[in-house]
C-alpha cells in the first residue's frame, strides 16, 4: 500500500501545478457566487461561459459581495469585457469562446452541459452540488482531479468540474436521492402501489442480491477493489434507469472506501462464463462516462479476468470507445497467476481461484437503520456548522488567491479546516446517506473508519422470493 502522496495531491505540487489550482479556485469561487461576478463570455446560444484567469493577476473580491455575485450572474458589463477581449475588473481573462476544445475534448458533450449548468442552475445550486460532492475529501483534492483529468488546462477542467456538478444535482440526483434513499429506499419501492416505481426497487435490489457488483478487499497498491460478476447481467432484465442507479450508487459507495493517499479503486471484471447473452453496449457507455466524465481519476485500474476469445471483437469496440488514459489501466489476466500480480492470492476470493474464503452474501436492509435520518434537528446544526467551515475556507481561498503577505500561511490554515470538514461529514453521514451493506457487514465504521477484511456475521439472508 502506498504511503507517500502522490504527485498533483494537496501536499504535492509543483509551483506550476499550485498556479493552476489557484486559478480554478478562483473561477470555481466566481462561478458560485462567491466572490464578485460570474466571469462570462458570449457563446453562439447565449449562454455565458467562464474562463481561465490568470494565476499572477487574478484577485477576488471579499465574500461581503457574494449576494450581488449571485444576482448578478451575466452582466452586462462582463458582456462588454467579452466583446472586447479585455480583462474583467476581478482581473480575469475573458477570451471569446471554447474554441480551444476538441471535439475529442467533448466527446461526452460536456460543453454544452457546462453552458447550461450556467443558463438554468443558480449558483448557490452548484456551489452545494460541490460541497455535497467534497464529502470527507479534501476540497483541493477534488478540484485537482479535475486538473488531472484535463491534462491542467484550467478552462477544460472549470467545463469539466460544472458539468459534473449539473449532473449530479439535476440529471442523477445523486446526494439528494440515489444516495439518501439507498438501499432501504428501495426496498420500500418494491412495495409501491405503482407499478414503475415497484419495477425499479424490484430491479435495484435484485442487482444487489444476486451481486452483480459489489465492492470487496483491496490489491496490492491498497486500493479499493470492485467485482463485476458479467455473467449474471442479461439485456433487457432491469430497466437502464436502475442500472443507472445501481451503477452510480455502486461508485458513490466506492467513493466511501478512498483515504488518503489512496484516492483510486480497481475494477475486475469476471468474465468466468461469458458468452454474448452477457453483451449490453448500453451500461457499458454509461459507466465509461461515468468515469471518463464524472468521477475524473478515480480508476486505478481495470483488471479483465478470463475473458473468452469471442470478447476480443468486443473489446476493439469498447477500447475505442475509451480515453487513451483510461484504456491503458485495461489489464488482462487468464489466471489466478497473472491476476496475483495485481492481488495478493490471499486477498483472490476461491470463486476466482484465489485462496480467501469469502463470498458474496447480501445482507438485507434492516428495519431503523435509517433512523437517524428522521432527526431534522441534529442534521441542521451538523449542516449549519459545515457550512460556517466551508464559509472559512473560501476565506482562506480568497485571501489566498489574492496573494496577500500572509497568503503562504494560508495553506495549512486550509488543510486544517479540511481535516474538520472530513470529521464534520462523518458526523453528519448518518443523517444524509442512507446505510448500505458495508455499513451493515461493519467495512464503513462509525466516523468513518474502515475495516476492509471484517470478520464474518451471522446474518438472515433473504431470497428473492421474500420480494412478494
Amino acid at each position: 500500500m502506498p504511503s507517500q502522496i502522490q504527485p498533483g495531491r494537496p501536499g504535492n505540487l509543483t509551483a506550476d501545478q499550485e498556479a493552476k489550482l489557484r486559478e480554478l479556485w478562483a473561477l470555481t469561487l466566481k462561478v458560485f457566487g462567491v466572490t464578485g461576478e460570474r466571469t462570462s463570455l458570449d457563446t453562439p446560444n447565449g449562454a455565458a461561459t467562464p474562463t481561465p484567469a490568470s494565476s499572477e493577476s487574478a484577485s477576488l473580491s471579499t465574500p461581503d459581495k457574494k449576494k450581488k455575485g449571485r444576482l448578478s450572474l451575466f452582466s452586462k458589463k462582463h458582456k462588454d469585457d467579452a466583446d472586447s477581449g479585455s480583462t474583467a475588473s476581478s482581473g480575469a481573462a475573458t477570451p471569446t469562446d471554447l474554441s480551444a476544445l476538441t471535439d475529442e475534448d467533448d466527446k461526452h458533450g460536456q460543453t454544452k452541459a457546462y453552458r447550461e449548468a450556467l443558463a438554468k442552475s443558480s449558483p448557490e445550486e452548484l456551489r452545494n452540488a460541490f460541497w455535497s460532492m467534497t464529502k470527507h475529501d479534501h476540497p483541493d483534492g477534488l478540484l485537482l482531479r479535475f486538473l488531472r483529468a484535463r491534462k491542467w488546462d484550467v478552462g477544460a477542467a472549470l467545463v469539466m468540474l460544472i458539468s459534473t456538478m449539473h449532473w449530479r444535482a439535476t440529471e442523477m440526483h445523486v446526494d439528494s436521492d440515489i444516495m439518501a434513499k439507498g438501499e432501504m429506499g428501495m426496498m420500500d419501492e418494491t412495495r409501491s402501489a405503482s407499478a414503475a416505481e415497484r419495477k425499479e426497487g424490484e430491479d435495484f435490489i435484485s442487482q444487489m442480491r444476486m451481486g452483480k457488483s459489489f465492492l470487496h478487499g483491496v490489491d496490492r497498491e491498497g486500493r479499493p477493489m470492485c467485482f463485476v460478476r458479467v455473467r449474471l447481467h442479461r439485456q433487457g432484465e432491469q430497466s437502464e434507469a436502475s442500472l443507472e442507479r445501481f451503477t452510480v450508487y455502486t461508485i458513490e459507495t466506492a467513493r466511501m472506501l478512498l483515504r488518503p493517499p489512496v484516492d483510486t479503486a480497481t475494477i475486475v471484471f469476471d468474465m468466468t462464463n461469458f458468452s454474448m447473452s452477457n453483451m449490453d453496449y448500453t451500461p457499458v457507455k454509461f459507466m465509461i462516462k461515468c468515469f471518463e466524465a464524472n468521477y475524473p481519476e478515480s480508476l486505478g485500474a481495470v483488471l479483465v479476468h478470463k475473458s473468452p476469445w469471442i470478447f476480443q471483437g468486443i473489446w476493439n469496440i469498447i477500447r475505442g470507445w475509451l480515453d487513451p488514459v483510461v484504456a491503458g489501466k485495461v489489464h488482462f489476466t487468464k489466471n489466478v497467476e497473472e491476476l496475483e500480480t495485481y492481488v495478493p492470492r490471499n486477498q483472490i476470493p476461491k470463486e476466482l481461484g484465489g485462496d480467501e474464503n469469502w463470498e458474496y452474501r447480501y445482507v438485507e436492509p434492516q428495519p431503523g437503520e435509517n433512523d437517524a435520518m428522521k432527526d431534522a434537528a441534529t442534521r441542521q446544526r451538523l449542516v449549519e456548522e459545515r457550512e460556517g467551515l466551508v464559509r472559512r475556507y473560501e476565506e482562506l481561498l480568497t485571501d489566498w488567491i489574492g496573494g496577500g503577505g500572509e497568503a503562504a500561511g494560508r495553506s495549512e490554515e486550509r488543510n486544517k479546516i479540511a481535516e474538520e470538514l472530513r470529521k464534520n461529514y462523518w458526523n453528519l453521514d448518518p443523517y444524509v446517506r442512507a446505510r448500505s451493506l458495508y455499513d451493515r457487514t461493519g467495512v464503513i465504521q462509525k466516523g468513518g473508519a474502515l475495516q476492509f477484511y471484517p470478520p464474518p456475521r451471522e446474518e438472515v439472508v433473504t431470497s428473492s422470493d421474500d420480494l412478494d
